[in-house]
């Protein structure tokens, strides 16, 4: 006898819907009359218009058309969702060229503060990877730049031929949820950033970043707040080692040494830890060269904690391969900003569900999943909960620890 195929229990709402209730229902027209945007919405309204860059994000939406035809088509469920209506495709490209992108921005902190509340565990993470051992908040730092169409927009201008946009994020590494965004064109050096992603750091804390946000001053100025940090050495620094300590013979410690910089244009720390490591790369051991400010630490959990900054390469990777952050719905600044929140509070709900669920596969089986049943009527918890193999028999998943990726 064949084995039933057990189906989530059916539910009066789509899935979209349910997932749109995850933001407060006062929220958004509270930020459309802060950020004035009522002011500019008659028929297509703000509420209608974060809907409709939810869908085209969870639909992997490539055009204006595809977002309106497919809301048009889906009218009646569209309704359902707090009064939401379907867009004209000119009403759509007006919208995301004109409103202000301040109402996403705001939209997306205020949500992922409003899930923190309600959930605290979720905002709080859990010790994860290589960096297990440390009890404080780690921050990791980095950069994407997403390419545009040069010949359509001249404000991003990246090189003769090129346009792009960059994201500058902090991400917190035992959450793995953003701290801090920055959304700019692609054409200044990351290390201009660095005071803006590190403005919030508390004492104590851990931030790590790759060389591109290396700013010796800058460094000065995190030690002095007892900001830890750790780094990968820029080829080109000068120094003299003031210290130099024993490392174990045949480990994968090369060199660990107390430095002082010597170029008087490099006002940095007055001290430094630079440690050489062999670190597997492709499956090949390459030597790297680490710095950081604490001078008490192993200078395996100095690698270690360099190695922690993979999980934002990870977050980069979702997000721009399951979410649409390749194909832009609007050529000027503003909706390209749009898109980009929007991108980033989709990946916030998407964490959140997760989360519930007790979800055990990665981000791109969850974002999948729900993309096939973005309007059906199935009870959401219970999709996430009873979905299994590809052979369609449902069953429990392991535990999040058991994931591939962290956190799922």
């Amino acid at each position: 006898m064949k084995n039933k195929t057990v189906k989530p229990t059916r539910c009066q709402f789509t899935i979209l819907r349910q997932i749109c209730n995850l933001i407060p229902e006062h929220l958004v027209p509270k930020l459309a009359r802060q950020t004035k945007v009522d002011e500019q919405a008659r028929t297509f309204k703000p509420w209608s218009h974060v809907v409709a860059l939810l869908h085209a994000q969870l639909s992997h939406s490539i055009s204006l058309n595809d977002v309106c035809d497919s809301l048009h088509l889906q009218a009646g469920p569209l309704s359902a969702i707090r009064g939401a209506t379907p867009p004209s495709r000119n009403g759509f490209s007006h919208a995301n060229r004109q409103r202000p992108p301040e109402m996403a921005q705001q939209l997306f902190w205020s949500v992922l503060e409003h899930l923190k509340g309600q959930s605290p565990g979720f905002g709080a993470g859990r010790r994860r990877g290589p960096a297990f051992r440390f009890k404080v908040p780690i921050h990791l730092m980095d950069s994407t730049v997403m390419e545009l169409v040069a010949n359509c927009l001249d404000w991003a201008k990246h090189r003769r031929r090129k346009a792009a946009a960059k994201t500058h994020l902090r991400l917190n590494f035992q959450s793995l949820l953003p701290a801090c965004v920055i959304v700019d064109t692609a054409a200044e050096h990351d290390n201009e950033r660095a005071r803006e992603l590190c403005a919030h750091l508390r004492p104590g804390e851990i931030v790590v970043f790759d060389r591109a946000y290396v700013d010796y001053a800058h460094l000065r100025h995190l030690d002095q707040w007892g900001i830890f940090w750790v780094t990968r050495a820029k080829e080109t620094m000068s120094y003299t080692v003031v210290e130099q300590r024993p490392v174990p013979k045949g480990g994968k410690i090369l060199r660990d040494e107390v430095i002082a910089l010597k170029n008087p244009s490099q006002v940095g720390p007055e001290r430094l830890r630079r440690v050489v490591a062999l670190v597997e790369v492709d499956g090949k051991e390459k030597e790297m060269t680490f710095l950081t400010n604490h001078l008490e630490w192993s200078p395996r959990s100095v690698a270690d904690l360099y190695r922690c900054r993979w999980e934002i390469e990870v977050f980069f990777k979702q997000i721009k391969q399951t979410l649409q952050l390749a194909d832009f719905l609007g050529n000027n600044a503003k909706a390209v900003q749009w898109q980009v929140w929007t991108a980033l509070l989709t990946y916030v709900l998407m964490r959140y569900l997760s989360y519930l669920a007790q979800w055990a596969h990665s981000f791109t089986r969850l974002v999948t999943l729900l993309r096939a049943a973005l309007w059906e009527k199935y009870d959401l918890h219970q999709l996430l909960e009873r979905y299994g193999t590809a052979g369609g028999h449902f069953r429990h998943l392991a535990r999040p620890e058991q994931a591939y990726f962290a956190g799922f």
